[in-house]
């Protein structure tokens, strides 16, 4: 990302640090980029839903992606209009729905305070873990050449993480491993919604190739893949044990700690 990017004022800032080191140099001051988190309001028709925390950029294919990764809606139909409004607290994206989609929404009526390290919070009880109701249309295992070209791929795609060092990276991978779209955000969570978001909008097949997160891999991110139908996802951090299990149930491959020479297939049963 470059100084005049008008992705910058939205998604980094400018601030003033002391920079230090432990062999007795004297201080320097310096200007460093951090990553912007601001409180971001979803709104549907009245009724405030959610308060994430999340990167002010890529905010419509944000509320769709979590619109449909949270089970509120179906398909990019289900949305009449999405108006994205600057207030005192942060920012409001008001979201009006066709009236089914309103009143399951209505029906479910949660009040939900997202954090970028947390993808449970306000989850009461055991019945309300997410449960994708998509699985993966077809398991597949990439080939070693494409995962290879995705990870060289993201590393220079990534402008908001060059820039700031402090956001996550999903991205859309084709079959031979080229990036076909990538989104960022502070939260890991957001950044696949708002690539899931992206996908829907451009009517990306998820038999066309996998998804790939810079970021550990739980199971509330496999369930995100699951609902877009991906039937693999390449992590550049480890799984965990609940999110081996969730791809083993939606018949997905789940790929951790992938480098540039080699990655971890895990789980792979089947295969």
């Amino acid at each position: 990302m470059r100084p005049n990017d008008p992705l910058l004022p939205a998604a980094a800032s400018q601030v003033r640090a002391l920079a230090i080191d432990y062999l007795g140099s004297e201080p320097r001051s310096l200007l460093r980029y951090v990553p912007v988190e601001t409180p971001v309001n979803l709104i549907y028709g009245a009724k405030p839903f959610v308060v994430m925390m999340a990167s002010p950029a890529d905010l419509e294919d944000f509320a769709i992606g979590f619109s449909f990764t949270e089970g509120l809606i179906d398909g990019l139909a289900d949305i009449r209009s999405i108006e994205i409004e600057q207030v005192a607290a942060g920012l409001e994206i008001k979201l009006s729905l066709v009236p089914d989609k309103m009143q399951r929404l209505l029906a479910r009526a949660r009040q939900l305070g997202g954090r970028t390290g947390c993808g449970l919070c306000g989850v009461e009880d055991f019945s309300m873990l997410p449960q994708a109701a998509q699985r993966a249309q077809s398991r597949f295992l990439p080939q070693p050449h494409a995962i290879a070209r995705a990870l060289t791929e993201i590393d220079t795609q990534q402008s908001l993480h060059q820039l700031t060092h402090g956001v996550h990276g999903a991205a859309w991978c084709g079959l031979e491993g080229e990036i076909v779209a990538l989104r960022e955000d502070v939260g890991r969570h957001n950044a696949l919604d708002k690539l899931i978001g992206a996908l829907l909008r451009q009517n990306i097949s998820p038999s066309s190739g996998f998804v790939l997160i810079t970021s550990r891999c739980s199971f509330e991110m496999v369930e995100k893949c699951a609902a877009f139908g991906a039937g693999a996802v390449v992590a550049i951090s480890t799984p965990t044990s609940l999110a081996i299990e969730r791809a083993r149930a939606y018949h997905m491959s789940l790929i951790g700690i992938a480098r540039r020479d080699g990655a971890l297939v895990f789980d792979p049963q089947g295969m």
